[in-house]
């Protein structure tokens, strides 16, 4: 059995290679996956989660990602999200690899995103607005870029600081990067907007969404977690990745969908795109917004890719 460190991880989970990677697995799918949360209820009323999720391609790969969110963590100065992948042999039931949990949801988390903003964006896309500035946000700009050629990137964050750091970090030639302190201004002048929080009260307005736009959702895994309202639904066409890790689960599609916003049936997922089962963007004027619920074919996809370049 072999073993894959955070640095490993992240060098050889290139973006235009896990990009295409994870578009193959929406293709191919998978034959069973599930997902279980289990929480830990905290005195001062958060919570403390531990997500299960495997996944089967019957004969070649199985696996499973085992993920602790602890959202306290961040005040400690420990990544709020940890855990470990295991990759077993389909034929044998061997385990193969372990994987660094940290670096293996990095690259994976903002891979998806990247694929579902390749199948959605305009293809003239040149402002992305990058909402949060955690762990996840210099990813998301990395991928994003991969698949679109931004000629600014726009952060925008709570704390100031931290979006000036992200900018800092990430200015490179080819695009201009700069933090933002007025978010209806920056939302008003992105061509893709991605958010990354634990926000529970919805920080991007539809009203505040030009013609074209393409929103992706990252945070918000519970129902009770919020980044965009009722308008961005009603004036977008929503997508998701995968439908048991959103439609019930997250707040800004069950929400929607409670009020009567919007419907399962009118949602399409990634593995329709991916299959041209269903339409991607239609027209430069169109919102498309998707939401990322994630799920265990995700990160087998990801582990089997990483396998892949182990052996190369």
């Amino acid at each position: 059995m072999r073993f894959a460190d955070l640095d490993t991880t992240l060098r050889l989970l290139d973006f235009p290679g896990l990009v295409a990677a994870l578009r193959e697995t929406y293709r191919r799918g998978v034959d069973t996956y599930d997902r279980r949360l289990l929480v830990e209820p905290l005195p001062n009323g958060e919570q403390n989660d531990w997500l299960l999720q495997p996944a089967w391609q019957y004969g070649r790969n199985f696996g499973i990602k085992l993920v602790s969110i602890f959202p306290g963590n961040e005040a400690k100065g420990v990544n709020t999200i940890l855990g470990a992948y295991v990759l077993f042999d389909g034929a044998t039931g061997l385990p193969q690899l372990v994987i660094d949990g940290v670096g293996i949801t990095l690259r994976k988390t903002a891979a998806n995103s990247a694929l579902a903003t390749d199948f959605l964006a305009r293809k003239d896309a040149k402002t992305l607005l990058m909402i949060g500035a955690g762990a996840l946000a210099p990813h998301l700009i990395e991928a994003h870029s991969a698949v679109r050629k931004f000629e600014r990137v726009l952060i925008w964050n709570r704390t100031p600081a931290k979006a000036e750091a992200i900018a800092r970090k990430i200015d490179r030639p080819g695009y201009r990067a700069a933090a933002m302190t007025d978010l209806e201004a920056a939302v008003g002048e992105a061509d893709v907007i991605s958010a990354a929080t634990f926000a529970t009260e919805p920080l991007i307005k539809g009203a505040w969404l030009k013609p074209g736009t393409h929103v992706d959702l990252v945070g918000g895994y519970r129902p009770d977690l919020r980044e965009s309202d009722d308008e961005a639904v009603k004036r977008a066409r929503v997508f998701v990745d995968w439908r048991p890790s959103t439609i019930e689960i997250c707040g800004d599609i069950c929400q929607p969908i409670a009020a009567g916003l919007t419907s399962d049936a009118a949602i399409t997922d990634t593995f329709q795109l991916a299959r041209g089962e269903r339409p991607a963007r239609q027209n430069a004027e169109e919102i498309t917004l998707f939401k990322s619920g994630g799920g265990g074919h995700e990160d087998l996809g990801t582990a089997q890719y990483l396998m892949s370049r182990l052996d190369a």
